[in-house]
């Protein structure tokens, strides 16, 4: 018996195995459906693009039909590995607009506005870049660093946003996003700071900590309304681990309500269609899933300036070489120098776009890189509207759930993309980009209608990876957990990962989750 089980090593996970375990009188006992972050890929900057092209750690999650979206079946990847999705994202560190927290806050979530959740960014931050000890962390475990905007696209792009009315922002984790600026990243000498590594392995030694890899939980086992155990399964055994304060549910957005559901926690009409017993009546598992829609520009360049010759293989191996000798070179860095935050209507308050500017061009996620000199703005609405389903399929563990994002469901949503699709034209047509544009390689300069765009952002669209939202927290009848994260209506039980989410946050979602594990495990001591 454990006195605290976690299911899941993520980015919420992650951060409750190194707090929970600190005090040595309290035994924490870990469940993880991967193995270990042993791969040289994971932990080079530049290597997610080869662990996106061989899958080796993913889940394999596709969408069911998409039918705003040209009825398109659409790829989302998620890692299954010690560290979660930080062993394979892109490592951009944002943290959103003070607005979206102070919407937590205003739905009746106690403790989640800006001000308050600000400590636990700072707590989790070791920021290598300098500069405002009022909003970055110097102290904590996740390594952090600026790009420097060096590249002749990505400095043009900056300039042509500032020629085009965008503010410049020299930060855009200081609370007010707007603007264009350069990106932080989860990276410090030319290594992926990722969670295990930052979080995990310094104290994995810990002799009051146990953690089972490639082992996958079935169910969380309730007794007269506690939650006091899991089951999982390992090899091919079945195995039970009790917990004698908590279990703490971190699959993450897709496995966290699976879970749940395989527990007979939900939507008793679901949980019968499926064969698994009623356990608890709680109809908001597995809905309002939310995340980040993207289409792009992919504009050509009339000089040989992008990243493409990097990877060409005499380049990319001298890039190698100079990676494993010193360090540093094009695969020491994630890639993304200018990031920006803008408005597609001048009255919003928040930005309601965010692009992350690629000096590159590419298709199916980066698995095909288009052979021709180019960038490629890809921009995502920041808050979007349509929501979505994650769906138990059966009482198999190993099922993976049915996944419905409805994307593109709300038509505003489309409208969004389309009038940012708009203002990058703009961006792109300022002098900053005379002296090395190109043709518009797509959608091209004869998709000029509304129809039209609106027909390309639904072949060209993608999720960049960041659902949320399906063990909302809130008081109303679809709420999963309350605001101190316990899952309402179970004892002992509290999930602790971006499903949490009631709505997105405006931009990547990593450093948000890993604000959820430290505020949480403040909560879980201080009930103990």
């Amino acid at each position: 018996m454990a006195d605290y089980v976690i299911v899941g090593a993520g980015s919420g996970g992650a951060v409750l195995i190194n707090r929970l375990s600190e005090d040595p009188n309290a035994t924490v006992e870990v469940i993880e459906a991967g193995g270990w972050d042993t791969s040289p890929w994971i932990h080079m900057p530049m290597g997610y693009f080869r662990l996106m092209q061989t899958l080796k750690l993913d889940w394999g999650y596709y969408t069911v039909p998409q039918k705003h979206v040209n009825n398109r079946t659409m790829f989302v990847p998620r890692a299954k590995s010690v560290g979660g999705c930080t062993t394979v994202n892109g490592m951009i560190y944002t943290r959103g607009h003070r607005t979206d927290y102070d919407h937590w806050a205003q739905l009746g979530n106690k403790g989640w506005d800006y001000d308050s959740i600000l400590p636990y960014m700072k707590r989790a931050e070791n920021w290598g870049g300098g500069g405002d000890e009022e909003v970055h962390g110097f102290d904590g475990p996740l390594k952090t660093t600026r790009n420097p905007i060096e590249a002749e696209p990505c400095v043009a792009y900056r300039d042509a946003c500032i020629q085009a009315g965008i503010p410049y922002n020299e930060d855009l984790n200081g609370g007010d996003q707007y603007g264009v600026g350069p990106c932080d990243g989860t990276v410090r000498d030319g290594i992926r700071s990722s969670v295990s590594r930052c979080y995990i392995t310094p104290i994995k030694h810990r002799k009051n900590l146990t953690v089972h890899t490639k082992a996958m939980a079935s169910k969380i086992i309730v007794k007269n309304g506690r939650a006091v155990g899991v089951e999982f399964i390992q090899g091919r055994q079945k195995k039970t681990v009790w917990a004698d304060k908590e279990v703490l549910l971190c699959g993450g957005t897709f496995n966290s309500p699976h879970l749940l559901q395989l527990s007979g926690i939900g939507d008793p009409e679901h949980l019968r269609s499926i064969d698994v017993d009623v356990v608890h009546d709680l109809p908001g598992v597995g809905q309002n899933l939310q995340d980040h829609l993207a289409s792009s520009v992919k504009q050509g360049l009339s000089k040989p300036v992008s990243l493409l010759g990097q990877t060409k293989p005499y380049a990319a191996a001298l890039a190698l070489l100079q990676y494993y000798t010193s360090g540093s070179g094009p695969v020491a860095g994630h890639g993304v120098e200018v990031m920006s935050f803008i408005k597609t209507r001048p009255d919003l308050i928040a930005p309601d776009v965010q692009t992350h500017f690629n000096n590159i061009m590419y298709k199916d996620h980066g698995r095909e890189i288009i052979n021709v000199e180019g960038c490629m703005p890809y921009f995502n609405i920041s808050r979007p509207q349509s929501r979505g389903t994650v769906m138990a399929r059966s009482n198999d563990p190993f099922k993976l759930p049915e996944l419905d994002p409805n994307f593109l469901s709300v038509p505003d949503d489309l409208r969004v993309l389309r009038d940012a699709l708009k203002v990058t034209r703009e961006i792109l047509a300022q002098p900053a980009f005379d002296a090395i544009r190109g043709d518009e390689y797509l959608p091209g300069k004869g998709v000029v209608s509304d129809a039209d765009l609106d027909e390309y952002i639904k072949d060209d669209c993608n999720s960049v990876y960041h659902p949320v939202g399906t063990c909302k927290m809130g008081s109303d009848t679809m709420a999963v957990v309350d605001d101190e994260l316990r899952v309402r209506g179970v004892e002992g039980l509290r999930v602790v990962d971006a499903s949490v989410m009631p709505t997105l946050t405006s931009g990547n979602t990593n450093a948000p989750t890993i604000m959820i594990g430290e505020k949480a495990a403040d909560m879980v001591r201080a009930a103990a």
